[in-house]
C-alpha cells in the first residue's frame, strides 16, 4: 500500500532544503537567526505532521485489518469465511437430517409391505387345504360306509350262527354241512373238486374261500366276487358250519334249557368273533367316489386307476401321498410358515382319527381276549368237577 505525503508537508521541506543549501549572505548573523527559528518551526509542524500521519496511517491500518463495513479487510474476509464454513456445517447437519429421514420413511414402508406381505399369507388359501380337506371327507364318508356295511353283514351272519329259520342249520347241522360244501363248489372249486366229482368246472377264484389273501390282498375289494370271497373266507375261518338249531322240547326240559344256556354262549362268541372279521371286512369294500388327486396318487402308486375305493384305499392314498406325493413335496417348499403349520394341524387330525380307530380295535382285542379267558377257566372248572354218583335205593331192603 503507498503512503501519499501532505501537500504542506511537502512544501515546507522543500523550502528548508533551499534554505540550508544557499550561500550566506553578508549579515549571517540575521540569517542564522532565521534559519534557527525556520528550523524550530519546521520541527515543530513536522513532528506534527508526523504525529498526524502515523494516526493516519495507525487508523488505515486498523480499518484495513478490523473493519467489516470494509469488504477487503481481514476481518470481513475472516468474518465471510467462518460464516460459510457455518453455513457448511449447518447445510451437512441439515442434509443428514434429510437422509435420516428418507432413510426411516423407506424402512418404515418396507417394514409395512413386509407386515402386509405376512397378514396376506396367514389369510391366504393353499391349494392343498382344499384338497385334503376333499380327501377327508371322502375318508369320513368312506368310515360311516362301513359302518352301515358290518351292520348289514353282521346281521346275516349272527342269524347264520344262530340257527335261525330261513338258515341252513335250522333244519340240522347236515343240511348246514350240505350248504356250506354247495356253495364252495358253485363259487370256489378247485381242481381237485373238479377231480373228485364236487364240482363241473374250475371257479374263477380255487380255494377263494379258505385263503387269506382273498381278505388281506388288496385294500379295495373288487366288485366282482371280491367282498363275497372274503366274507366267505371269515365264514370259514370263523364258523364253517353252525350247530342246529334248539326247538320244542330241547328248549322246554331241564336239560334242554341248560343246553340252550351253552348255545346262548356259544353264539355269543361267535357273534363277537365274527363281528371283528365283518368290520376288516367293510373297511375294504368299495363306497365312495376318489378324488382327482387321488386317482393321480394312484396312477403314481401303479396302481388300476378306480372311481370308487373303500376306506382303507383312501386312508393309504392321503398318507401316502404326503410321504412321497411330488406334488404335495413341491408344494411344501412353496408355502409360507402359516399354511405350514396349516397343514401340520391337518396331519395331527388326521393321527388322532387314526388312533381313535386303533383304539376300537383295541376294544375288540380286549373282547376277543377276555372271551377266551373265561371259555378256558370254564373248561378247566368242568375238568375239575367229579359227578357226584347216584344213590342205590332197594325198594325190598
Amino acid at each position: 500500500m503507498k503512503i501519499r505525503l501532505n501537500p504542506t508537508i511537502a512544501t515546507m521541506l522543500l523550502c528548508t532544503t533551499v534554505l540550508v543549501a544557499m550561500p550566506k549572505p553578508a549579515n549571517a548573523f540575521i540569517g542564522e537567526a532565521a534559519v534557527v527559528a525556520a528550523i524550530s518551526a519546521l520541527q515543530k509542524f513536522t513532528g506534527s505532521a508526523l504525529s498526524s500521519m502515523t494516526k493516519t496511517l495507525t487508523s488505515q491500518l486498523n480499518n484495513s485489518m478490523d473493519s467489516l463495513t470494509n469488504p477487503n479487510s481481514v476481518s470481513s474476509m475472516l468474518n465471510k469465511g467462518f460464516t460459510q464454513l457455518s453455513n457448511y456445517e449447518k447445510a451437512g447437519v441439515a442434509a443428514e437430517q434429510r437422509i435420516a429421514d428418507a432413510s426411516n420413511t423407506a424402512m418404515a414402508e418396507f417394514a409395512r409391505r413386509q407386515q402386509d406381505t405376512t397378514i396376506r399369507d396367514e389369510h391366504m388359501m393353499n391349494p392343498e387345504f382344499c384338497t385334503g380337506i376333499d380327501g377327508a371327507q371322502a375318508t369320513q364318508g368312506a368310515s360311516q360306509s362301513a359302518r352301515t356295511a358290518t351292520r348289514a353283514i353282521a346281521t346275516i351272519t349272527d342269524s347264520r350262527g344262530e340257527a335261525d329259520a330261513g338258515t341252513p342249520s335250522y333244519y340240522g347241522k347236515g343240511q348246514g354241512v350240505a350248504s356250506s360244501m354247495a356253495l364252495h363248489g358253485r363259487r370256489y372249486c378247485s381242481q381237485e373238486d373238479v377231480t373228485a366229482g364236487l364240482c363241473s368246472a374250475l371257479s374263477r377264484l380255487p380255494n377263494a374261500d379258505q385263503r387269506a389273501i382273498s381278505l388281506f390282498g388288496q385294500d379295495t375289494l373288487s366288485a366282482d366276487g371280491g367282498v363275497d370271497a372274503a366274507n366267505d373266507y371269515s365264514t370259514t375261518l370263523i364258523q364253517p358250519v353252525a350247530p342246529a338249531a334248539l326247538r320244542g322240547e330241547q328248549l322246554t326240559s331241564t336239560s334242554g334249557r341248560e343246553a340252550a344256556l351253552r348255545r346262548r354262549a356259544y353264539n355269543a362268541r361267535m357273534s363277537l368273533s365274527r363281528y371283528v372279521m365283518n368290520f376288516i371286512t367293510s373297511l375294504e369294500i368299495p363306497s365312495i367316489n376318489l378324488t382327482d388327486v387321488q386317482k393321480t396318487e394312484m396312477q403314481a402308486e401303479g396302481m388300476t386307476v378306480a372311481d370308487q375305493a373303500s376306506w382303507l384305499t383312501s386312508m393309504s392314498l392321503e398318507v401316502n401321498r404326503r410321504v412321497s406325493g411330488v406334488t404335495w413335496n413341491k408344494n411344501l417348499q412353496q408355502m409360507p410358515p402359516a399354511t405350514v403349520m396349516r397343514e401340520l394341524a391337518i396331519e395331527q387330525a388326521q393321527a388322532n382319527y387314526l388312533a381313535l380307530q386303533t383304539y376300537r380295535l383295541g376294544l375288540f382285542q380286549s373282547s376277543l381276549a377276555a372271551t377266551q379267558v373265561a371259555q378256558h377257566e370254564e373248561e378247566s372248572e368242568a375238568k375239575r368237577l367229579a359227578p357226584i354218583p347216584s344213590p342205590n335205593v332197594n325198594p325190598g331192603g
